[in-house]
């Protein structure tokens, strides 16, 4: 019988997809905060190397696992194991997502603020005090709530349309445009005075400064920023056609996420030493510190909105796969419209993201565990969820689903050598359980 789902138009568009969603949050803001605090260069190379041996084959694995079912995440897991408690890791998925957006829709609004705020020159001014500034626009209720409906409603109109007319389109554009505005942030950044210091500490190898901890630091790093664990990438690579070779497409979003975070150090580095900063700012990084540096270059305010843009295109490429992940669900038995879902999935997050929003303001001094809400979400799905959904897949993918369906769906499209398989499959059995087993128990302070 003909599969009547929706399918990616081409291997491009799926390419793109996938590595919009990979790219965001992690790849942008995250990894030079964490490049800085753990030595610059080593940190890369380590983080590139688990990203190739880790990352990549956890990404394969989702993408097999979602083209052999031709389901959403829930369903996939009910196909492949029928009658079986393997379901959960669908579940997982969608209550993870669901969970991440809550906050990341939060951060989502504060760029689109900012975006907004950069378009029309209300940023850059003269004797302007940038951290009151950010204190401002995160702790104003109604300012930061403004932020999150927007950025939702963005995610709302463009999911509704579906595969090809929604997500991969937006995708088309916004990913070459991504690359586009950070080649010409690179570029300004490298004729800086001064931006060699700042090149130096971002690729010179050394390992002086790097710790046990940095090194799960980039472990955590090369999964998190592939969008790998929530099945997210199930649900996108159910949608792939049986003609496209999946450790082709794979490496491509892997070398592309590569690219971008190479890019994002080429970027920010340079600036950041150029201006005598420290690049271990954290949030400050984006929102604090690179208003202060654009407003002292030529044409600062321009470079600066080049930047936002760059960044809101990137952080809403990523936030389509979570929301595709809780539609793709609900609309998966065809009792519901995609816009229907959409629009009401859409609300719930909103209403969900609320404490997290007011977590900067009026509910400041609430805390779960000693963290603020939004802190304490993040907590539980990076540290805790995301690590766990992804230990489960390399065990399901490993032990539980049919060897043969596995073989077949690793080699359909191309014609790649069993070797390859062989040494993948070994990897997912045993390398990279012990090793996500290791980063979970020590993000949980175990050891």
């Amino acid at each position: 019988m003909k599969d009547s789902r929706e399918q990616w138009s081409s291997k491009i568009g799926f390419i793109l997809s996938s590595a919009g969603a990979a790219i965001g949050l992690g790849a942008i803001w995250k990894f030079p905060y964490v490049t800085g605090m753990n030595g610059g260069g080593a940190f890369f190379l380590i983080f590139v190397l688990f990203t190739i041996f880790i990352g990549l084959p956890m990404l394969i694995s989702e993408f097999i696992i979602g083209r052999a079912a031709k389901k959403e995440a829930v369903s996939a897991y009910d196909h492949l194991a029928p009658d079986s408690a393997w379901r959960i890791i669908g579940r997982l998925g969608v209550a993870g997502c669901f969970l991440l957006l809550s906050f990341y829709s939060v951060v989502g609004g504060w760029i689109i603020i900012y975006s907004g705020l950069s378009l029309t020159g209300n940023i850059i001014t003269d004797h302007a005090d940038y951290g009151q500034l950010f204190d401002t626009v995160i702790g104003t209720p109604w300012v930061a709530m403004t932020g999150v409906v927007i950025f939702l409603l963005i995610n709302v109109i463009v999911l509704s349309f579906g595969i090809k007319n929604g997500i991969e389109k937006a995708s088309k554009y916004l990913m070459p445009l991504l690359f586009i505005f950070f080649l010409i942030l690179v570029i300004r950044s490298l004729t800086l005075d001064g931006a060699m210091e700042g090149v130096q500490f971002f690729l010179n190898l050394d390992f002086s400064n790097i710790t046990g901890e940095g090194v799960l630091y980039a472990l955590g790093q090369s999964f998190f920023a592939l969008a790998v664990g929530f099945s997210c990438m199930v649900t996108y690579s159910s949608y792939l056609s049986k003609n496209e070779s999946i450790p082709s497409s794979a490496s491509s979003v892997v070398t592309l996420n590569i690219i971008v975070s190479l890019l994002a150090g080429l970027a920010i580095f340079p600036v950041v030493f150029a201006f005598g900063l420290e690049p271990t700012e954290g949030p400050g990084l984006l929102f604090v510190v690179l208003p202060t540096v654009f407003s002292q270059m030529g044409l600062g305010p321009v470079f600066l909105s080049l930047f936002l843009l760059l960044f809101l295109f990137a952080t809403l490429t990523s936030s389509f796969s979570q929301l595709e992940i809780i539609i793709s669900a609900f609309t998966a038995n065809k009792k519901y419209s995609r816009k229907k879902v959409a629009v009401i999935s859409g609300i719930i997050v909103f209403l969900a993201s609320i404490p997290a929003t007011l977590s900067f303001g009026v509910l400041a001094d609430v805390s779960i565990f000693g963290k603020s809400v939004f802190d304490a979400t993040d907590f539980l799905v990076s540290n805790i969820l995301l690590p766990l959904g992804c230990l489960l897949i390399a065990i399901f993918i490993s032990f539980r689903m049919d060897k043969a369906i596995v073989a077949s769906e690793f080699q359909s499209g191309s014609n790649i050598n069993m070797g390859w398989f062989k040494a993948w499959r070994f990897l997912m059995r045993w390398i990279i359980p012990i090793t996500i087993i290791i980063v979970f128990m020590s993000s949980l302070g175990i050891f």
